[in-house]
């Protein structure tokens, strides 16, 4: 039940994170910059520089654990194969 639940508020985080990125880049351009519904959003330069910021985290995350993997499984089949020629 608990993986219900915790499945359940990831989708309504998703959700809200979704519905908020979708309001501040497609609708808040066309509302006057001297609205006070400007002040619940950041600069627009933001939409751009968030979602940049993610990729080049996730990409870096990434590429860093495939390197990792490759070189523990490079070690691994030297090794093997070190003990292999001292039998």
């Amino acid at each position: 039940m608990l993986d219900r639940l915790v499945g359940l508020s990831m989708l309504i985080a998703a959700s809200a994170i979704f519905l908020y990125y979708t309001v501040w880049t497609l609708f808040m351009p066309f509302v006057d910059d001297d609205h006070p519904l400007h002040s619940l959003f950041p600069p627009r330069v933001w939409a751009i520089r968030i979602p940049v910021i993610l990729i080049i985290l996730f990409t870096t995350v990434v590429g860093s654990f495939l390197s990792v993997v490759m070189i523990r499984s490079n070690r691994k089949k030297a090794l093997k194969a070190k003990q292999k020629k001292a039998s």
